[in-house]
């Protein structure tokens, strides 16, 4: 176990994988609390709802109707209100070579195409209401995107199986991109207070030619450990380290640990990490995808029946660059992050504001505590226990 005295003093915790610090205050969780409080979630949804823009044969905010999919294949369209889109007026910076004016206020033009993927046609499931079973054909979708992107160069390439972007009868519109992009994000908002506007199940992936600020910091870490350590891999070798001590593991099965990291910012912050070396999910075999959707199901129940509330967390994936060096291929290793805002109860969020802001990220529950309570949430999921 760690010290006993981090549980009781202010210390400074390393985040190998981003090159930076947090601090942890555990004594200030005695502190009393009289500032915002988020509602409990009180309402039970429908499971169709005609007013829903993402449920089966609805129409869309701008008139496009969706094919009445099923659970076992997600339906798969263009964003209607795209972050970034293919085609844009072109941004030629003014030649200032040596002014100042260059040097710091610098903007370069970013194009990339913009996805929504619904998770299943049932309005009031969530992944934490899903099966392994149910979850594994978002895997399959998202693994089928990533591979329709990916730069036929990258060493990916040749182990990947040929694929379109979604079968035909669901995604007639959509094409192959128009450029090869450089970065594939596949994330999900859960619930209001991460400003979801929809509560049907579903994600986004947004595709840009640029490389995202957090998995470039993520990538130059995993890049300087390998180089460091003669190959070896950062998340590899943490995974190895976490598994044998067993102190901040929530859930574990042959191929991936969910886990609240050593350096965790937010209070129930999990990451699901694969256990061996995968560069990306076309890396994955089926058992690995399987019992990714295992461990991505236990995790979302879990926080779920920690407060006994629709539990809200922004998840993402992160993987190699679908266009990159080799470098930055190999040293990509496989993992999701799941960031929720909740801290003392259904009601009480933490806030990055302050301290936070200005010096660094500070938390107040260690994320060894955290983990405790979580593996204690296992079971059936707490609705399901509901009158």
């Amino acid at each position: 176990m760690p010290d006993a005295i981090l549980d009781d003093i202010s210390h400074r915790r390393y985040n190998a994988l981003r090159g930076t610090w947090i601090l942890v205050s555990p004594h200030r969780t005695k502190r009393p609390w009289q500032g915002q409080q988020e509602g409990a979630t009180q309402t039970s949804l429908p499971e169709y709802d005609p007013s829903c823009y993402l449920c089966p044969g609805n129409k869309r905010a701008q008139g496009d109707a969706n094919p009445k999919y099923t659970a076992e294949e997600p339906f798969v369209f263009v964003n209607d209100y795209s972050a970034v889109k293919e085609e844009q007026a072109d941004y030629n910076p003014p030649d200032q070579d040596g002014s100042i004016s260059a040097r710091l206020l610098r903007a370069e033009s970013t194009t990339g195409k913009c996805y929504v993927i619904t998770f299943n046609p049932a309005h009031n499931l969530t992944l934490a209401d899903l099966q392994p079973g149910q979850i594994l054909p978002i895997i399959r979708a998202w693994t089928r995107i990533y591979t329709a992107h990916l730069s036929p160069k990258s060493p990916l390439a040749s182990v990947s199986q040929p694929t379109t972007l979604a079968p035909a009868s669901h995604d007639e519109s959509i094409t192959a991109p128009k450029a090869q992009y450089r970065y594939m994000q596949i994330f999900e908002n859960k619930g209001a207070a991460m400003g979801c506007s929809n509560p049907h199940p579903h994600g986004q992936i947004w595709t840009t030619t640029s490389l995202p600020e957090e998995p470039a910091a993520e990538l130059v870490q995993l890049s300087k450990y390998r180089r460091e350590q003669g190959g070896a891999h950062l998340l590899e070798d943490y995974a190895q380290l976490e598994a044998e001590k067993q102190e901040r593991v929530v859930y574990e099965n042959a191929s991936f640990l969910a886990l609240c990291p050593w350096w965790a910012t937010w209070p129930f912050e999990v990451m699901v990490v694969s256990k061996k070396h995968r560069r990306a999910l076309v890396d994955l075999s089926e058992q690995e995808k399987t019992q990714l959707a295992e461990a991505l199901q236990e995790v979302t129940r879990r926080y779920d029946n920690l407060f006994e509330t629709h539990f809200p967390y922004s998840m993402g994936l992160h993987q190699a660059p679908l266009e990159g060096t080799n470098d930055e291929i190999e040293s990509s290793h496989f993992h999701i992050h799941f960031y929720p805002p909740l801290l003392r109860s259904a009601s009480v969020r933490k806030f990055l504001v302050g301290y936070e802001m200005l010096a660094e990220p500070q938390r107040d529950i260690t994320p060894e505590q955290a983990a405790a309570r979580l593996r204690n949430c296992a079971g059936v999921l707490y609705r399901k226990n509901m009158a």
